[in-house]
């Protein structure tokens, strides 16, 4: 490996940590916000039934929150394991080389059991349309690299950063979504429930 190389994979390591640091104290901020909220709610001997159905939509809406951070952080502990990882046309496995669909089905795999079809066209069918301002971590997020739509994807790690596996020769690296070449050939976004499959 050449010190350039070298240097880089090093600044995309520390940045790649930076990243991961930051979803923790998001998650832990967030888990203490839920215990301020838990207990600001009323004893049980005050509780009318107007009362109890507010606190049955608070947790419902507490639960959804919750399992949207442990996704994100799942997806995002999962994908940036896989920096430095080489980029290879048709690759499914870190050993053996990884493309852009193939890191995305890797990480959805072995972070959330979920089995996305093979291409970046195919993966950009499954699970929920969503605007540029909606971006959550976990969520894929779609280029146009090859004259067409959808023809290059990654997942979003939030602060308008994703990860994903270049073109050949290159690496499984961090880039910015505000980057010009990124910004002019953004295709879309989709967000994939834990449930969603490549036969949807």
């Amino acid at each position: 490996m050449t010190s350039r190389r070298s240097d880089r994979f090093r600044r995309q390591t520390v940045r790649a940590c930076v990243l991961a640091a930051g979803l923790w104290i998001s998650a832990s901020a967030f888990s203490a916000d839920l215990s301020l909220a838990a207990q600001d709610l009323p004893p049980p001997q005050a509780q009318t039934p107007q009362a109890l159905q507010q606190i049955s939509k608070t947790n419902l809406a507490i639960a959804r929150l919750q399992a949207i951070t442990d996704r994100a952080s799942e997806l995002a502990t999962q994908a940036l394991a896989m920096l430095g990882i080489n980029y290879r046309y048709g690759g499914n496995t870190p050993d053996s080389g990884l493309d852009c669909s193939g890191l995305v089905r890797y990480v959805f795999k072995e972070a959330l059991g979920t089995d996305l079809p093979r291409t970046s066209a195919e993966i950009s069918r499954v699970g929920e349309k969503i605007g540029k301002d909606n971006l959550q971590p976990g969520d894929l997020v779609f280029y146009n690299t090859l004259r067409r739509s959808f023809s290059h994807v990654g997942i979003y790690l939030g602060d308008g950063k994703f990860i994903h596996s270049p073109s050949s020769g290159g690496q499984v690296r961090i880039e910015s979504m505000d980057e010009s070449y990124w910004k002019k050939r953004f295709s879309g976004a989709r967000r994939i429930a834990t449930d969603d499959s490549d036969t949807r």
